[in-house]
């Protein structure tokens, strides 16, 4: 296959040179710290096995990404799909590069067909971080033509993009003439429908290959967990009245970090007064004696697995307040009773009409969701509350080894302080296993 003009192409390959070493990591991967693959330091490594926790095999995990891909492309009966989301491209290769950068500056992109032939498009010069991937097939450069990098060539350089779409799509699909394309730039899309390709939505077809969870997911997934919640065990002991909302949510930064986790979503943490009402983010405020200090992780951890839990705590010696109380008790419970709900065959319309209904005066402000789909990041379903709740747009059940975070906010409207509370849990054959193992605060709870 010959490139476009202007466009190279790369076979994957190790490096002669360098031969891996011939031990291996627990999660099967070389044991050569010179490795251009990102991955768990020996920390992370220590910490779980001291757990008695299992790390995934990441060859198998990656095989098994890339099969569920396919599946939904076969049977939808699409010829292939085209990636521009980072934590898609994670998904379907396991390539890591730049992820925050490439979320606002699209330069690499992904083409997969129904039957498992990879192109990578990566950043410019970049070929050897993908050399580890025997999966991937092909590695290219040149899907970067959003304006700051083409100016006013934007639309040529997408239609030469475009024509290495098309060329990929004949050779790999045959007549079959329609892409999934999950996020593209306007000159992108123009592009390729002017050569005739019918587009479908990548990101429906990613969102349900990404929906149940394999063993090695499971086993990314409890590893990430166990690093947050030590993070999270280390902000606990930071926690003392005078300490800056940021520089408390720092802690929580450095712990993932050193351990070979690798960003968080958001960076919500707020106290006393401005936990009411809910979202605000972390800022230089300095937390009081006996005031309430709520957070939302929403990590990425080790393997790009999500840790999304919420703690609300106390800060102080002293006794919580009789109100401060009765909000984390209800709370507790509305989240406690939702998650008792989860069980295979249960609709998801059904969690939303059956589950704990919060008391009127705190449905101003809910929560977006009851509950949602978790894995890479937060991923389908959301599960909305009866008042929110689209028709038709979530006619799905649950199913064995699918991931969910069940949540909730209580605060009412002008009050001083709410509570946010958040479990992430499995879905088993019979019913649920809660796989968040970061305590309550038992003053709280008392």
């Amino acid at each position: 296959m010959s490139a476009v003009q202007g466009f190279s192409i790369t076979t994957p390959k190790i490096d002669p040179s360098r031969p891996p070493r011939q031990g291996r990591k627990p999660d099967g991967t070389p044991d050569d710290d010179d490795r251009v693959e990102i991955g768990p330091t020996d920390l992370a490594f220590q910490e779980w096995a001291a757990l008695g926790l299992a790390p995934p095999n990441l060859e198998g995990m990656r095989q098994e990404h890339l099969q569920r891909v396919c599946r939904q492309l076969q049977t939808r009966d699409y010829g292939g799909i085209l990636l521009f989301d980072p934590l898609n491209i994670r998904y379907a290769t396991d390539c890591s590069n730049m992820h925050l950068w490439i979320a606002h500056n699209p330069a690499r992109a992904v083409f997969v067909s129904a039957d498992g032939y990879v192109i990578l498009w990566d950043f410019h010069h970049c070929g050897h971080l993908s050399a580890h991937l025997p999966l991937v097939s092909e590695v290219r450069d040149g899907a970067g033509f959003f304006y700051f990098l083409a100016g006013d060539s934007e639309e040529q350089q997408a239609r030469q993009f475009a024509n290495e779409v098309d060329d990929a799509l004949r050779q790999h699909a045959g007549r079959n003439r329609r892409l999934a394309i999950d996020k593209m730039e306007i000159s992108g899309i123009q592009a390729v429908q002017k050569l005739g390709i019918e587009i479908k939505s990548g990101q429906q077809v990613m969102e349900h290959a990404r929906l149940v969870k394999s063993e090695n997911d499971i086993r990314a997934m409890r590893c990430a967990l166990a690093t947050c919640e030590i993070a999270v065990d280390a902000m606990g002991q930071a926690l003392t009245p005078g300490i800056a909302e940021v520089e408390l949510w720092s802690v929580l930064h450095a712990e993932n970090i050193k351990r070979g986790g690798e960003w968080i979503e958001t960076r919500i943490l707020s106290s006393g007064p401005r936990t009411n009402p809910w979202m605000q983010e972390a800022g230089p405020r300095k937390i009081r004696e006996g005031e309430l200090v709520a957070f939302d992780t929403d990590l990425i951890g080790p393997y790009g697995y999500c840790a999304d839990i919420s703690r609300t705590w106390y800060c102080g010696d002293d006794k919580p307040s009789d109100e401060q109380r009765r909000l984390y008790q209800l709370a507790h419970e509305h989240m406690t009773a939702n998650m008792n709900m989860l069980a295979p065959g249960v609709s998801f319309r059904e969690l939303t009409e059956k589950g704990h209904r919060l008391p009127e005066k705190f449905r101003a402000q809910r929560y977006g969701v009851m509950g949602h789909g978790v894995g890479l990041c937060d991923e389908f379903p959301a599960i909305y509350y009866p008042e929110d709740f689209v028709d038709g747009a979530f006619d799905y059940i649950f199913e064995p080894g699918m991931t969910m975070c069940v949540e909730v906010y209580i605060g009412e409207v002008g009050a001083k302080e709410g509570v946010k509370l958040e479990d992430q849990v499995l879905i088993t054959e019979t019913g649920v296993e809660n796989l968040t193992r970061c305590p309550f605060d038992e003053r709280l709870m008392a």
